[in-house]
This record gives C-alpha cells, structure tokens and sequence, in this order.
C-alpha cells in the first residue's frame, strides 16, 4: 500500500487530547474520586486509544511518552474540572459532553491510526481495525475503570457501526480513490459527526440481540 504523509494539524490533536481528559476527569469528579484518581481517569480517557495501538500493534512508544505536551494538557484538563466540581451535579451534563467529545474525537483518533498503519503497510482491514481501537480505546478504558460498560458494547444511537462506516470509508476514499488524505480525513470526520446528531435529532437506535422481555 502507498505510505500516507497525512498528519493531523498538532494543535488539533492536542485539542482532541484536551477534550478526552477533560471527559476523564469530569466522569471521574462525577464518580467522587479524589484529585489522584481524577487525573488516572483523566489520562486513560485521553492516551487509551494511542497506547493500545502502538504498544499492541505498530511496536513504538505511544505519544504521552514521547511528547511533552501530552501530560501537562491531562493535568490542565483535570485542573479545570476541580474548579467547576460543584456544577458537575447530574448526569445530564457527563452525558452531553461525552457525547460531544464522541463526536469529533472519535472519528479524529481514528484517522490518526488508520493513517499510521497505513505508513507502516497494513492491509486495508488491518488499518479499518487499528482506526476502531484508536478511535474507541481511549473511551473503553476510561468506563471500565470507573466500573461503567463501555459505552461501545451498549446499545444505542449508531455509535460503534457508524465508525465502522466511516473508517472504511477512508481507506476507499485514500486507497483505492487517491482522494487527498486531508479531504478524506475531514469527509469521515463530517459523515460521522452528521450521523451522531442525525441519530440524537431522530432518536435512530440500534437494538440489543436479546430482545426485552416483559416479567410476567
């Protein structure tokens, strides 16, 4: 496969960086932990997604090692939640910034990986897989440490399968298409953003495989 020299803008990934924590520490400040544990909930949420496809996948040091912005932005992050801690009463509020956060992070993680796996040589599946766990790891990480299921395995409005949509989507449009990377990047950071508020707007749900069923 042709090697990709796409990279997202820095002060975009670190804005991306941010918005992970800040979603770790506010989930974490939710849950009542004390500053130490926001922080931890803080930096899985941001640099999850990262570590598992460098340490497990590509063999190299994820970023939070190697770049020395990563922490002190999580420490930033957690900073700021501990001075808003007494507006961070429902979960209304944890659940509207998730899902915001969601909504650009996700797919935005999701290129960086596919993006680098594609610099390394991986087959077409490979990168679609490696953009999911970029994509997703961060946020899976983050709710099994606060003893929640991740928000990926549940049910809900076309979270998981949109980014499936969209990540193959980059790879036809990149690979096969030879549309430029910057404009592939931004058409599935688009398509799925529009899907999730499509999906909030219309109420469109997936459904479990085990259907409810009333007690008797």
């Amino acid at each position: 496969m042709t090697t990709l020299a796409f990279q997202l803008p820095p002060l975009f990934d670190y804005f991306a960086t941010f918005l992970w924590a800040l979603s770790g520490a506010i989930l974490g400040m939710h849950k009542r932990y004390d500053m130490a544990g926001v922080c931890v909930i803080a930096l899985l949420a941001a640099t999850g997604g990262s570590t598992l496809r460098d340490g497990l996948f590509l063999n190299q040091l994820p970023p939070v090692v190697t770049n020395i912005w990563y922490l002190p932005l999580i420490l930033f992050a957690a900073i700021v939640v501990r001075f808003f801690r007494q507006r961070i009463a429902s979960m209304r509020l944890v659940d509207n910034l998730i899902n915001l956060i969601d909504a650009l992070g996700v797919p935005a993680f999701a290129v960086v990986g596919m993006q680098m796996s594609l610099a390394a040589g991986l087959p077409a599946p490979g990168v679609v897989l490696i953009g999911m766990i970029n994509g997703f790891g961060g946020g899976f990480l983050r709710d099994i440490a606060v003893g929640n299921t991740p928000a990926v395995l549940k049910p809900g409005r076309f979270y998981l399968s949109a980014a499936f949509v969209a990540c193959i989507l980059f790879v036809v449009l990149e690979v096969y298409l030879h549309v430029d990377a910057v404009v592939a990047a931004w058409i599935i950071i688009g398509l799925f953003f529009a899907i999730r508020v499509l999906a909030v707007r219309y109420d469109w749900q997936t459904q479990s495989v085990l259907p409810h069923t009333e007690s008797q």
